[in-house]
Order: structure tokens, then C-alpha cells, then sequence
């Protein structure tokens, strides 16, 4: 186990019922977006290349919100906003 997979073990989550990440135009992640770079960079794995549906699946419940994705996305393609308040990542300090 690498030492991120035992930090994201100690996290805690509070899954809302919707999701606070939207990909805008799944055309542009099938089209333009050769590399998917917010599949290899989204420390959680929140983001998936589906090659049956040729799309992006988002698991928003395991977001950290960190904010890679804002800065990944070549096509600035992905939204995303902060959760709900009393929903998201709670973290541990120690």
C-alpha cells in the first residue's frame, strides 16, 4: 500500500445525494482529450475512462477536494464546485 492510499484511509466522507462535479461536454473527453490527464491525476480516482460508453464516469463520493481537476482538464471540461455544506471529505489532522 503507498503511502496516499494510507493518508485517503484515514479520511472520512459524507456523500451528498448529488454531485458536485459535472463534466461539461462529454464530446470533448471523447474527441479532443487524447491522454484523459484527469484520470491519472485525481489522487482519489475520482475520475474513470468507460471505454464501453466512451465516457468519463465521476465517483464525486471519493473527491478530497483538492482541486487537481480544476487545473488538469486541458479543455477546462470540468466543474466543480465544493459540496454541500455538512457534505464532502472530513479530514484528520495527526
Amino acid at each position: 500500500m503507498s503511502q496516499i492510499e494510507e493518508k485517503l484511509g484515514t479520511l472520512t466522507y459524507k456523500a451528498d445525494h448529488t454531485s458536485h462535479i459535472k463534466i461539461e461536454n462529454s464530446d470533448v473527453c471523447l474527441k479532443q482529450c487524447k491522454d484523459k490527464p484527469c484520470t491519472t491525476a485525481c489522487p482519489a480516482d475520482v475520475y474513470a475512462w468507460d471505454k464501453t460508453q466512451q465516457k468519463i464516469n465521476v465517483s464525486f463520493e471519493n473527491c478530497i477536494e483538492c482541486g487537481a481537476c480544476r487545473m488538469i482538464c486541458p479543455f477546462d471540461n470540468i466543474k466543480c464546485h465544493w459540496p454541500r455544506g455538512g457534505f464532502g471529505v472530513q479530514y484528520k489532522y495527526g
